[in-house]
């Protein structure tokens, strides 16, 4: 066989692998379509609402969420303030000494970045320029409000998952909503406990799928097309490999997530802070390149919070897309986060919610808004010619044609990050419905490494709407949760101010 010969054949073998592969992809999309399809209408079905400017559409999952994030915000009389500072002296290891002999796995600052890591993603980057492409400048005042009531629901549900959790006798720890729908609802409510029992276990059921769609095949999909983006596009050698990205974050990912939620709080400890303040500098780089464009983006970001000229719905509309994006972002009421939080060593549950109020603060308020004045600022919004992370890309540009580099590390951090947060969520989960099997455990951790593999392959339509769909069904069980188990949550607050005020006083 001539050396010419082999060519041919490749061509024909590598024709042949394509054309199989686009009629898998076609097949698991039309399996998958009706059922993503309904789900995602279901959930988030949304209602018209009639403003001056035109009708909008309201989501009526993202009123759950914002609802719930306002009774927290109320019923713990505005927590989210008064008890911020308390939350940062405990994240910084004030209080350590007194948790030496807690059960836990992990301290106040690995499960804080741990479960930063899962919500700081690739939503904080294109979300937030759909965002302002939908709801213009005027979306970033209602995101940041939408954030600072989320870190309400943030206290509860974290709280709460320390205080219901298992401690097993290898030292291990297992809590988050699965374990206060059940635990929690049997004991305050005994009557209710069939109704905690089925909550949790839809609860975990879409939690091991979200994980596997949204945490996985998505984050991997999408950091493997910017990378491709960026190194010459569909020209580039890594454009017909998207299996060895693929293999690659898998095994990366892997080696944190056997581990468990100890080398997951040792990896996030040090990732979480680097990628975060990558960003954050990169965001102040472009700002400091625009500085003459900050006051008129101050101006329209407040005046288009009031007035959203030119957007559908007007203020209403504008409202609507601030909270949706940060409901999104942070996750706050979905519950995800309470399965990080609950690992931590302490004998008070309630300083657990304290330094959770943090999360959303640094997701929202800090990188969201960051993604935020980086458009506005740049003006790259008003071209209509991009949008997702390909308009935070143009405003990175704007400091110069190299800089959208720094951007694309930041998508592989953020999506690496998340990938190895929402394994352990999702093995927890699984660990739950198989009555805590090894085999269980480590047989989901398996599936959900393939699934980063095979999401760098495939067209991601109908997984990634059908695993949305799925993430934010969380919401409905946690919240009903949450909104019963408030008082467990007063009570356990108002027990731990009166303890640590009459310290304070000892001491003075």
């Amino acid at each position: 066989m001539t050396g010419f010969d082999s060519v041919i054949q490749g061509v024909e073998w590598s024709a042949r692998v394509d054309l199989w592969q686009a009629s898998l992809d076609q097949q698991i999309d039309g399996w998958l379509r009706p059922f993503a399809d309904a789900v995602s209408a279901l959930i988030f079905y949304a209602v018209p609402l009639a403003t001056e400017s035109g009708e909008v559409m309201f989501p009526l999952i993202v009123g759950w969420l914002v609802l719930g994030a306002l009774v927290c915000t109320l019923a713990l009389r505005f927590i989210n303030v008064r008890g911020f500072m308390h939350g940062f002296q405990l994240l910084r290891g004030d209080y350590n000494h007194h948790h030496h002999s807690a059960g836990g796995e992990v301290s106040h600052f690995q499960a804080f970045t741990s479960a930063v890591s899962g919500t700081v993603g690739l939503g904080n980057i294109a979300g937030v320029a759909v965002a302002i492409t939908l709801g213009g400048p005027g979306a970033t005042l209602w995101m940041i409000l939408a954030g600072v009531l989320g870190m309400s629901a943030k206290f509860a549900e974290c709280t709460l998952g320390v205080k219901y959790r298992r401690q097993h006798a290898n030292g291990s720890v297992s809590g988050g909503p699965m374990y206060y729908l059940t635990r929690g609802l049997s004991e305050e409510y005994p009557r209710l406990r069939w109704l905690g029992w089925l909550l949790a276990i839809i609860f975990a059921i879409c939690t091991m799928m979200g994980a596997i769609g949204a945490g996985g095949m998505f984050q991997s999909n999408q950091a493997y097309a910017q990378i491709v983006a960026v190194s010459g596009g569909q020209e580039s050698w890594l454009a017909q490999r998207a299996w060895v990205f693929g293999g690659v974050m898998a095994t990366l990912t892997g080696i944190v997530i056997l581990g468990g939620i100890t080398r997951i709080g040792r990896v996030t400890e040090k990732l979480v802070p680097v990628m975060a303040v990558l960003y954050v500098v990169a965001c102040l780089v472009v700002i400091a390149v625009n500085i003459e464009n900050v006051p008129a983006a101050v101006v329209a970001i407040i005046d288009g919070a009031f007035t959203a000229d030119g957007v559908q719905g007007g203020v209403l509309g504008a409202l609507i897309v601030g909270f949706r994006r940060a409901a999104f972002s942070n996750e706050s009421g979905l519950g995800s986060a309470a399965i990080a939080h609950s690992a931590v060593k302490t004998h008070q549950p309630v300083t657990e919610g304290f330094v959770a109020l943090w999360e959303p603060f640094i997701d929202t308020v800090v990188v969201c808004t960051m993604t935020a004045l980086v458009i506005v600022i740049s003006g790259q919004y008003l071209q209509g010619n991009a949008d997702g992370v390909q308009l935070t890309s143009n405003a990175f540009a704007t400091v110069s044609s190299w800089f959208p580099y720094f951007l694309t590390l930041a998508v592989l951090l953020f999506a690496y990050s998340t990938m190895v947060t929402w394994g352990y969520y999702g093995a927890k989960a699984a660990s739950f419905l198989a009555g805590g099997s090894p085999i269980a455990l480590y047989g989901f951790k398996l599936i959900y490494l393939l699934g980063i593999v095979v999401g760098c392959t495939m067209p991601l339509a109908s997984v990634v709407d059908l695993a949305d769909g799925l993430l934010f069904i969380m919401a409905i069980p946690n919240l009903i949760g949450v909104y019963l188990l408030l008082p467990v949550v007063r009570r356990e607050l108002d027990t731990y101010w009166s303890a640590l005020r009459a310290t304070q006083s000892r001491k003075s």
